[in-house]
């Protein structure tokens, strides 16, 4: 059991002034593996004066004083890669060795990547006679999501401090406890008491008192949409600025000229990542009807090789979901396929063979699937891949921009040029083109009801940044 009783408050660790506390629970095993504070309004409340407090002396540190403290945290997370990866390989379910590599590797690369931007920044230019410059927007409430729980809190804490700004952070409950290690190396690098304060508890107490409180200036929400509406909504009340990274339901068009054999691995496997629970998965593959049958083997063939198991396991390709409620969510997602009419090649509702215990989804495809059918609209966050067919080119785009969402999206062609010409008629935040890889430096958000603004890179930087005209 990892025990955590304290918060991180002020520099130091407090009690909560709240008595409860939260469970955390292993996706495999379904048993207990912490706990955690079940924090307060009133917790938050003196995290959010403690950063308003610390702004002012943090905003005035150099860039290079900040920049070189960001480097420190990242040596820290390096040293303690394979802690971090066991944890959230147990939390979440993630493969062990993609756990290190993914759930710990990229928040070591926010951290490097932030230093080096806050470098980089034009922090002050000339505009005929106005001097224009930079400034932190202050204090940042950010609130994270348990299916990447390090990575989207680095994807906010390490630009906001290499921007100069100070820090409450809300974890999920769901998958916390990477964050307290998070919290111990920036204690231990000495970051001044204050500029980072970490809170656990639930969205709608702790969540809501971030997103509504009169001292933070800025809230950063990375969840799901109708989530994200609520904190929009508390924001609004005192206009604070909000950068919200939202649902997706992404589609993979692949055209008729393209190599299938590539493609179709290729897009179950951006399907299945993370067993599924990843907002920017390829879930909606938009395949030529001519070659229906063809991409149908292909997947059947790609899926099967996602062998579900123990992420501690070599063997194991595909973990289990984060836990009860999702596992129940996504087996009654798939049921409602079956129910709607969509043709089930592989998977379905039931437990893998051997796996009846732990939060385990067989890896799914269903084919003939059409647009308006649910398991097309709505975000399922398992590994569950819709085929849907065409029959031209101008309705594969339509039907991958009929969506509520706008978050990611693919295109598989055998001109590069050409994929590229649809990639542009895609109203989504990002396209990958003939399964061109992740870019950390991109940015990364989407359009419509997948959020607003952008994390990752300069973009993301930019986010935590106000801008101030001088009249000279």
């Amino acid at each position: 059991m990892v025990v955590r009783d304290k918060l991180y408050i002020d520099g130091a660790w407090v009690a909560s002034t709240g008595t409860g506390t939260l469970e955390v629970v292993n996706a495999t095993t379904e048993e207990a593996m912490g706990t955690v504070p079940e924090g307060t309004a009133e917790d938050v409340d003196r995290a959010a004066r403690a950063a308003s407090a610390a702004f002012p002396g943090w905003s005035a540190a150099s860039v290079e004083e900040r920049a070189k403290t960001l480097e420190r945290i990242q040596e820290g997370l390096v040293a303690r890669t394979p802690e971090l990866g066991t944890l959230i390989a147990q939390e979440v379910g993630m493969p062990l060795t993609l756990s290190n590599l993914i759930q710990v590797g990229l928040p070591v690369m926010s951290f490097a990547n932030a230093a080096q931007l806050a470098t980089e920044i034009v922090w002050e230019e000339e505009i005929s006679n106005s001097l224009v410059v930079r400034e932190p927007v202050g204090v940042v409430g950010a609130i994270t999501p348990w299916n990447y729980p390090l990575h989207q809190v680095a994807a906010k804490v390490a630009p906001a401090l290499a921007a100069g700004c100070t820090v409450v952070l809300k974890p999920s409950e769901v998958a916390p406890l990477s964050a307290f290690v998070l919290a111990e190396i920036l204690d231990e690098v000495g970051l001044p008491p204050g500029v980072f304060n970490l809170v656990t508890g639930t969205g709608p107490v702790v969540g809501e008192a971030i997103a509504s409180h009169r001292l933070v200036d800025m809230v950063s929400f990375t969840g799901s949409t109708r989530a994200g509406k609520r904190v929009m909504a508390l924001a609004a009340e005192s206009v604070k600025r909000v950068a919200l990274e939202l649902g997706g339901k992404s589609a993979n068009v692949i055209l008729a000229d393209a190599d299938l054999d590539a493609a179709v691995p290729a897009g179950v496997a951006a399907c299945y990542i993370n067993s599924g629970q990843t907002c920017s998965a390829l879930t909606r593959m938009i395949v030529p009807r001519s070659r229906l049958a063809e991409v149908e083997q292909l997947a059947v063939s790609a899926a099967e090789g996602y062998t579900p198991g123990d992420p501690f396991e070599a063997t194991t390709r595909l973990g289990p979901l984060v836990s009860a409620v999702q596992r129940d969510r996504v087996r009654g997602y798939i049921t409602k396929g079956i129910d709607e009419g969509a043709k089930l090649l592989v998977g379905g509702p039931d437990a893998p063979e051997g796996l009846e215990k732990g939060y385990f989804i067989a890896p799914t495809v269903f084919s003939e699937v059409t647009n308006d059918m649910t398991i097309a609209r709505e975000e399922i966050f398992g590994p569950v891949l819709s085929i849907i067919p065409y029959d031209n080119e101008e309705e594969a785009i339509a039907v991958a921009n009929d969506t509520d969402y706008g978050l990611a999206g693919g295109v598989w062609a055998g001109d590069k040029t050409h994929a590229e010409a649809v990639a542009r008629r895609l109203r989504t935040g990002q396209v990958e083109v003939n399964g061109g890889g992740f870019n950390p430096m991109a940015p990364f958000g989407g359009y419509k009801q997948s959020g607003i603004g952008r994390e990752l890179g300069r973009f993301g930087f930019e986010e935590f940044l106000e801008v101030k005209s001088i009249q000279r």
